[in-house]
């Protein structure tokens, strides 16, 4: 193989690499029930700790991904400024003194897919790669 032909099979597979952990790393997106509106990041962060149960006078249903999945660990990365320790503690304390108990865990994806898309005032987050056709995005980071 010659130096040129070499050098660009390297640069191609860099490149592929490149993609692949551009793609891997894809940004969370905020998805709805359609009966929501356009959210922004403190109505979000409201919401997912309990401080705002309804938008516009529809009642919110957030839903999470589970506890340990990276998607989830993003989100309150992303979103909320906060680890999972740090959440799971919150809402610890919150459930403790009678002030709620924390959005529903859902999965695998196509159920938090088909809860939102059938749930007036469903509320979730997921990976932008895994956006369906159609979805109503509330917010994107």
């Amino acid at each position: 193989m010659s130096h040129s032909l070499r050098t660009l099979a390297h640069r191609a597979l860099l490149a592929f690499g490149l993609c692949g952990a551009l793609l891997a790393h894809a940004g969370v997106v905020v998805i709805a029930h359609p009966t929501v509106r356009k959210l922004d990041v403190p109505a979000v962060q409201r919401i997912y700790t309990g401080r705002m149960v309804e938008v516009d006078g529809v009642p919110v249903v957030p839903l999470n991904a589970p506890s340990g999945q990276m998607l989830r660990k993003r989100f309150l990365a992303d979103y909320l400024d906060q680890t999972e320790d740090a959440y799971t503690a919150y809402w610890t304390v919150r459930r403790y003194v009678g002030k709620g108990v924390p959005p529903r865990d859902v999965w695998p994806l196509s159920e938090l897919l088909a809860q939102v898309s059938r749930t007036p005032g469903a509320i979730a987050y997921v990976d932008e790669a895994d956006v369906p056709p159609g979805a109503h995005i509330v917010l994107r980071k």
